[in-house]
C-alpha cells in the first residue's frame, strides 16, 4: 500500500506534463516568425482570448475566437488553411491547438508567447 504514495503524484505530474506539451504535430512559431506570416493570403489567424482582452489589445489581422467557443465556431474555419492560433501567453492557443487536431485540422500552427511576447 505504501507504493500509492508515489503513484498519485506521479500520475499527477504526467497529468500536468501532458497539458503543457506542445501538441504533436502542430507548429510553434515565434512573434519574429509571425510577422512574416501576416500578409499571406491563405492563412487563418485566430486569437482565442476573452472578447474584451481582444478589443483592449490585438494583431489587426486576427479573428476572435474565444477559446470556450472554438468547438462551436469551428465551422467558421477551413481545413485547407494553415491555422495560426494567438493568446496571451501560449497557453491557451496550445489548448486550441489540441482541440483543433481533434476536429481534424491538419495545419495548425501555435504563436510562442503569445501577445506577451509580440512587439
Amino acid at each position: 500500500m505504501e507504493y500509492l504514495n508515489y503513484i498519485i503524484p506521479i500520475f499527477f505530474v504526467l497529468f500536468l506534463i501532458n497539458k503543457l506539451m506542445p501538441t504533436k504535430g502542430v507548429r510553434q512559431m515565434t512573434t519574429v516568425e509571425l510577422k512574416q506570416v501576416l500578409n499571406k493570403k491563405d492563412v487563418q489567424l485566430i486569437d482565442v482570448r476573452t472578447p474584451g482582452e481582444f478589443s483592449s489589445n490585438h494583431i489587426k489581422k486576427f479573428k476572435n475566437i474565444p477559446l470556450h467557443e472554438l468547438s462551436t465556431k469551428v465551422n467558421q474555419l477551413s481545413k485547407e488553411k494553415e491555422i495560426v492560433v494567438i493568446c496571451q501567453s501560449g497557453m491557451r492557443s496550445n489548448k486550441a491547438t489540441k482541440i483543433l487536431k481533434k476536429l481534424g485540422f491538419e495545419n495548425v500552427t501555435n504563436v510562442k508567447g503569445g501577445m506577451s511576447a509580440w512587439n
